[in-house]
C-alpha cells in the first residue's frame, strides 16, 4: 500500500492512496497538468485511477474534478450534498453525472482490493467527511483535512492507523496579526472552520499507538503559516500529551503545497 501526497495546502490538496491493482485520490484541487505530473512520478496515468474521493465542494479540493473527470472518465465518490454542491459550481464545467458515486459517513464500501470508510468532519461545507481507507485487516491510512474542532467520535475514528495526512492548518499567531479581514480569521478560527497546528497535534497526542508509524502535516495555509512552526508546534503537542509516546517515535513530514511528498509504504 503506497500513501502519497501530490500536493496540500490552502492554494490546492490531491492525495495518493493505492494498492498494488488499486489506486484512488483522495480530493483534485489542483490543475490537470499538475495532476498528471505527480501521477507519472508513481509510474501511473489519470487512466489508471479507479476513482476520485471527494471532501467537500471547496474550490481547493475539486479545482481539477471537471477536467480531470471528462477526460479520464474516473468514477467520484462523494456525500449527496457535496454532490449537489458540485453540480452547481459552474467553475469546474460540465461533469456526466454517471460519474457520481453517493457515499455516506460510516458506511464502509470496497474499491478493487481497498476498503474505504467515510467520516463526519465539522467544517462550513455541504456534507463534509474525511477518509479511511484500509487493505486488508492490516493496512490503515486516512486523510483528514479541514476539521473546524475534534471530539470522541473523530478521535475514535482515527485509531488503528498506521499512517495519516492530518490538518495544521495556521498559526494562531500569524492569524491574529496577519492581513486577513476579520470574519475571514473568525471563519478560520470557528468550530467549521481549520485545525491550528496545537490542536493538530493535541488530536495526533489522542491517537497515538505503537501501529501509527507516518504522520504527514498538510492542508497549511500559505498566508497564516509555516511548515517550521507546524512541525514544532505539533511535536510539542505529542510529546506534552497524556500518552506514553514521543515525536521521536513517528516518521512526521510537512506536505508540500507544489510537490508531491515522498512516498510512504505501508
Amino acid at each position: 500500500m503506497r500513501f502519497c501526497a501530490i500536493a496540500s495546502g490552502s492554494s490546492g490538496n490531491c492525495i495518493y492512496i493505492g494498492s498494488e491493482t488499486t489506486y484512488l485520490l483522495v480530493d483534485v484541487g489542483i490543475s490537470g497538468k499538475k495532476m498528471e505530473s505527480g501521477l507519472a512520478g508513481l509510474n501511473l496515468s489519470g487512466g489508471d485511477i479507479g476513482g476520485i474521493l471527494i471532501t467537500h465542494e471547496h474550490s481547493d479540493h475539486i479545482k481539477g474534478i471537471g477536467v480531470f473527470s471528462r477526460k479520464w472518465n474516473v468514477p467520484i465518490y462523494a456525500t449527496k450534498g457535496t454532490i449537489d454542491a458540485i453540480l452547481r459550481d459552474a467553475s469546474v464545467g460540465e461533469i456526466d453525472t454517471d460519474l457520481f458515486t453517493e457515499v455516506r459517513p460510516d458506511k464502509p464500501f470496497c474499491l478493487g482490493d481497498l476498503k474505504v470508510n467515510p467520516m463526519h468532519i465539522s467544517h462550513d461545507a455541504a456534507d463534509p467527511v474525511a477518509y479511511r481507507v484500509s487493505y486488508g485487516s492490516e493496512k490503515k491510512v486516512a486523510v483528514c483535512t479541514d476539521p473546524g474542532t475534534y471530539n470522541e467520535y473523530t478521535v475514535g475514528s482515527l485509531q488503528g492507523l498506521d499512517a495519516i495526512l492530518i490538518e495544521a492548518n495556521h498559526d494562531i499567531r500569524m492569524l491574529q496579526t496577519g492581513p486577513y479581514p476579520y470574519y475571514l480569521k473568525q471563519r478560520i478560527l470557528g468550530d467549521r472552520g481549520h485545525l491550528c497546528n496545537e490542536s493538530s497535534g493535541q488530536l495526533l497526542g489522542s491517537i497515538c499507538s505503537e501501529r501509527l508509524k507516518h504522520i504527514i502535516l498538510g492542508h497549511l495555509s500559505k498566508e497564516n503559516n509555516l511548515p517550521e512552526l507546524a512541525f514544532e508546534a505539533v511535536r510539542v503537542e505529542i510529546n506534552m500529551g497524556d500518552n506514553p509516546f514521543h515525536a521521536t517515535d513517528f516518521d512526521i513530514t510537512v506536505a508540500k503545497r507544489d510537490v508531491p511528498s515522498e512516498v510512504i509504504t505501508i
